[in-house]
Order: structure tokens, then C-alpha cells, then sequence
């Protein structure tokens, strides 16, 4: 008997998943879970009860209930940069005074758009936000999902330094009825800061008399946001515990809050906090994190793939894939243990997707023929968006639920490029609906779930290293500081002329 947990997981007998239905008639039971207006079925994924059992032992093994303890009594879990990770006393699920904090922030923050709201700072019909990764992905996500059915404010959210980003959004705005948000945890952010100061240019351009009293700062850094202009009555802070990927419930939440109203921003705190109570208190049997990271440490260490897609059959949901590259790369793309230990084994996939029924004419190709064994996530809603015959919602939930079959149960045919093999994994999430509550419980499950990972694998998720190399050597380029290889040099000059 395998006394290594890894041991054990490694060792799991494979079988087809057809046959796992057949030799259980409880799967559903075991594999299915209903949380926060969320139906999980990992049913058709290889997961089985003996592959439960090792992934709780080895859950056990790494200490993952006194880190998940950790983690919510504001501990510094976040060891190499010495750092407590709060995100998750901005939905009242934290230390008390983590919690009372982050309360007070929100009073702050509700407090000025009730001010904008009065006309206190002018006539408004737009918001410019400005941001970058974590200060965009998130409220981006957010007002492009639930704003559909239009919002009291028009919202641009611009991240790119690409200057074809910001002008395509200044084209669509009014000057002189803009508020500018400029979002960015250190107010340091060469990208966000230098959209800024060109927002700022193109309202001074149309007589905008007092330009950066247009601004809003959204930061953990207030002094940083005051130096560089901001009126400290306009800036809302954030905690320094809250990471930039896991901020949109804070502050950096802003743009969503002031275009959707402050109930539906409610709704979206109180959804995320009603996943972390299930995260907090459910065995892991039942855990629905705990089970979605099962499945991806399966498919990652015994599997050996390389990459997890993620296809929303929801238009309203097209963002989430590109929210979610950055939340489990960035958090798990990592090659040494929290210790700094090499990890020895595979970390983070690849993650990918798109949009159904899009990607059924485009990619699933490869997902049902090709060499590659890619896991596959779907989400929808049983509750549709739109106002158009019914046919529409149904035919993509149907092609959505043919997706999964078909991955799973293959077809023979005599004609090799006809057959498909089968015993291709998937998982689904059905939503009820895309309301506030949901999409935060949604978005909460996919945190922890990241955060399950990372432990079971004896990694920091919290840090994000990685990120920073390319950006030092472009400002050292930009500053005549670095010297690169010939190739760069090449492209440097070719580009933007001799130094």
C-alpha cells in the first residue's frame, strides 16, 4: 500500500468514463454538487471515489484546513513577500478587523458615488477606467457581463498602453462628462499611469478647466495618488493584503459598482462570500473547490496534460476565459515550492477557451480528434439573456450538453478520419442565472479552487514574480540602460530608430 499520497495518485487504475458510469450508478451523487445557485457535474472527468479518498489524504498531508485557516484569519500566507491575502475580508469573510477595514473602505467608496450620483462633481455620463491585469480583467469581466441590459453610466475599461485602445474609447466620450479611474495597487504602473496622463491631455485639449479634479485613484498606495495629482477626497484606498488578481471586490470594483448601483455590487460581494462559507465549512468530499482542483491535479499529474480549456456558452460570460488565464497562471505558473524548493512535478496548465457555440466551429476539432487530451470546462445558464425565441437559448444549452456527450462517449466508424475515440473529459457549470450573487459565487469557487491547487502542490499562489523581468529590462531600454542581445537590438533599431 502506497504510503505517499502521490504514491497513491499516481497508482490510480485508469478506466474509460463510460465504463465508470457503468460500474457506479451513484456517480452522479458522488460527482454533482449544488452551491450558491451553481450545479457542478464532474461526473463525466475520470474522478472516481478511490481518487477522492487520495487527493483528501494528500489534502490532509499538505496541511490545506490550517492554510484555508490561515488564509481567512489574515496570516501571512503570501511567505515570500511576507504578506496576509485578504481578498477575502472584502465579503465580510475575514479577521474582524480585516473585515471592519475593508467595511470602512466600502462606506468610502459608496459614499462618492453617492456624490456622483448628486451631480457633486459635475454632470457624468461616462467613466474612463484605467487599469492593467488585475485592476481590468476583473471589472471588466463584471460590467460587460451584468450591463448588458444597459447601465446608468457609459464604461470604458482600458489596459493596453496601445494607443489605439485608449483613443477608441476617448472617441466615444464627452469630456467634459467623464470621470477618469485610474486604478493601480502601487500608482506606479508605467501602462495605467501613462494612459492617465493622455487622458488627462485629451480633456485639457477641450476645455476641461480642471482636469485632474476628474480623477479618481484606486489604490493601496493613497500617498503615491496624491503626489501625482489626486485630490485625497477622490482617492479610494484599498488594503495592501488584497492582490491585484483578486481586487475587483475591493475598490478596483469601482467601475462596476458606480454603472451597475451599489445593490447589485452588494450582491456580488455577498455571492462571493456565500462560496467562501461553503469553502470554509464543506468536507472535501462535498467541497466544490476541493473537487474541481481533484480534477485538475488528476489530469495535470496522472494524465500528464499540458493545458484546461474553458468555454462559456453564455455571451454575457466571453470574458471569463481571459479572467481566468490570469488568475491560475499567474497565481500557479511557478516552478519551485513555496520554500523555494524546485517542485518536481507539473504545475499550472495552459488555460484557454472561448465563447459556444464559436468554438465548436473553430477549435473543438482538436478537442475531439487531435493528440492532445485536453480537459474541457463548460458554463451556462438555464436562465438566458436575451429576448428572442426561445429556440436560441435552447439550441446552445443543447449544443452545449451534445458537447460534453460527444467528447465523452466518441462514435466508430470504419473510416479512421470519421471515428472518434471518446473518454475525453469534461466538467459543466450550470448556472441558474448570470445575476450578481451567482457571478460572484462563480467567481469565488474558481479562487479557492486555484488556492486548493497551489497547496496541494506546495506552491505560493499569491506572488507573481514572473511578471516584473520584461517589464524592468523595457524601462531600462527606455532609459538607455540595457544593452540586449543582437536579435533585440535589431528589432529595436528597425522599429524605433538608433538610440
Amino acid at each position: 500500500m502506497a504510503t505517499n499520497p502521490w504514491e497513491a495518485i499516481e497508482a490510480l487504475e485508469p478506466a474509460r468514463l463510460e465504463a465508470l458510469f457503468t460500474a457506479d450508478a451513484d456517480r452522479l451523487a458522488l460527482l454533482t454538487a449544488d452551491v450558491a445557485g451553481i450545479h457542478f457535474d464532474w461526473s463525466k472527468t475520470h474522478l472516481t471515489q478511490a481518487a477522492i479518498d487520495a487527493f483528501a489524504a494528500l489534502a490532509e498531508a499538505q496541511g490545506l484546513a490550517a492554510k484555508r485557516d490561515a488564509l481567512f484569519g489574515g496570516q501571512a500566507i503570501n511567505v515570500t513577500e511576507g504578506r496576509a491575502v485578504e481578498h477575502g475580508a472584502e465579503r465580510g469573510e475575514g479577521s474582524p478587523e480585516s473585515v471592519a477595514r475593508a467595511r470602512g473602505f466600502q462606506h468610502r467608496m459608496r459614499a462618492l458615488i453617492d456624490a456622483i450620483e448628486a451631480d457633486a462633481l459635475g454632470p457624468v455620463r461616462h467613466i474612463l477606467h484605467l487599469g492593467i491585469g488585475g485592476s481590468a480583467l476583473g471589472p471588466d469581466l463584471i460590467v460587460d457581463a451584468l450591463g448588458r441590459d444597459g447601465t446608468r453610466y457609459d464604461v470604458a475599461i482600458v489596459s493596453n498602453v496601445d494607443g489605439v485602445a485608449l483613443e477608441e474609447a476617448l472617441a466615444r466620450f464627452d469630456p467634459a462628462a467623464t470621470l477618469i479611474a485610474v486604478a493601480s495597487k502601487t500608482f506606479t504602473t508605467t501602462e495605467t499611469l501613462l494612459n492617465a496622463e493622455s487622458a488627462l491631455g485629451w480633456m485639457a485639449e477641450h476645455g476641461v478647466e480642471d482636469p485632474y479634479g476628474r480623477v479618481i485613484a484606486l489604490t493601496a498606495n493613497p500617498d503615491a495618488a496624491t503626489a501625482w495629482g489626486v485630490d485625497e477626497t477622490r482617492v479610494l484606498p484599498f488594503s495592501e493584503s488584497v492582490g491585484g488578481r483578486y481586487s475587483l471586490w475591493s475598490s478596483i470594483g469601482f467601475p462596476a459598482a458606480v454603472a451597475l448601483g451599489w445593490d447589485a455590487y452588494a450582491e456580488l460581494l455577498e455571492g462571493a462570500a456565500e462560496m467562501d462559507r461553503h469553502f470554509r465549512l464543506t468536507e472535501p468530499a462535498r467541497n466544490a473547490p476541493m473537487l474541481a482542483a481533484f480534477a485538475d491535479l488528476y489530469y495535470t499529474q496522472v494524465r500528464g496534460c499540458e493545458t484546461r480549456a474553458v468555454f462559456a456558452y453564455d455571451e454575457r460570460l466571453r470574458l471569463l476565459p481571459s479572467y481566468l488565464q490570469q488568475l491560475e497562471m499567474e497565481s500557479n505558473g511557478k516552478s519551485v515550492t513555496a520554500d523555494g524548493q524546485p517542485v518536481g512535478r507539473a504545475t499550472a496548465p495552459i488555460t484557454w477557451g472561448g465563447v459556444g457555440t464559436d468554438a465548436q466551429h473553430a477549435v473543438f476539432q482538436l478537442l475531439h480528434q487531435g493528440t492532445h487530451l485536453v480537459p474541457v470546462e463548460f458554463i451556462g445558464a438555464i436562465e438566458g439573456g436575451d429576448t428572442l425565441a426561445e429556440a436560441h437559448h435552447r439550441q446552445l444549452l443543447l449544443n452545449m450538453f451534445a458537447q460534453g456527450a460527444a467528447l465523452m462517449q466518441g462514435k466508430a466508424n470504419e473510416d479512421a478520419a470519421r471515428a472518434y475515440p471518446g473518454d475525453r473529459p469534461s466538467s459543466t457549470l450550470l448556472l441558474d442565472e448570470v445575476s450578481p450573487r451567482i457571478l460572484g459565487a462563480l467567481i469565488a469557487f474558481y479562487e479557492h479552487r486555484t488556492f486548493v491547487n497551489a497547496v496541494l502542490l506546495g506552491i505560493n499562489a499569491f506572488d507573481q514574480f514572473g511578471v516584473e523581468l520584461g517589464k524592468e529590462m523595457a524601462k531600462a531600454a527606455d532609459a538607455g540602460d540595457l544593452d540586449f542581445d543582437a536579435s533585440t537590438n535589431d528589432l529595436i533599431r528597425r522599429a524605433l530608430g538608433p538610440a
